[in-house]
């Protein structure tokens, strides 16, 4: 059963301090991926405090939610490169050419907008990708938030 005083409590902590956690997690992420998981798992693990805790547990809602996105981004990165050691993130394709195994593969449909949007979109993700990741960072800042 959900408790309406934790769901309120949440929703009021969240949106006071959504941009600070994105701003913080957008500074200090390797790879802009990863931005939307690290703060999902920000905000799960804060209404999971909340409800073993209670909301008269938090005394600083901003210290709070920076605090444990730090703790999400420190075992995600370390968990990561564990993760490097044993999984290879690319491989060459039959032309000798790197390809990256978590990329980009838009699904072929009939329409032809549809591949004209999926075409536009794979070179623009090319263009940012080939860009600083500090560029990335403000691009996804800019337009995506």
């Amino acid at each position: 059963m959900v408790d309406h005083n934790i769901t309120s409590a949440f929703n009021e902590i969240y949106n006071a301090t959504s941009k600070a956690v994105l701003s913080f997690v957008t500074a200090k992420c390797c790879n802009t991926a990863d931005i939307e998981d690290i703060v999902q798992d920000t905000y799960v693990e804060l209404y999971q405090l909340l409800q073993r805790r209670g909301t008269g547990y938090i005394k600083n809602e901003k210290a709070l939610c920076l605090r444990i996105a730090r703790q999400k981004l420190s075992r995600y990165y370390s968990l990561v490169e564990r993760h490097r050691m044993f999984v290879p993130m690319t491989a060459t394709n039959e032309d000798g050419e790197g390809v990256d195994l978590a990329g980009f593969e838009p699904g072929s449909f009939l329409t032809e907008d549809f591949t004209i949007d999926c075409i536009m979109l794979e070179e623009v993700k090319d263009f940012i990708c080939r860009k600083p990741q500090d560029v990335k960072k403000v691009f996804y800042l800019f337009y995506d938030r």
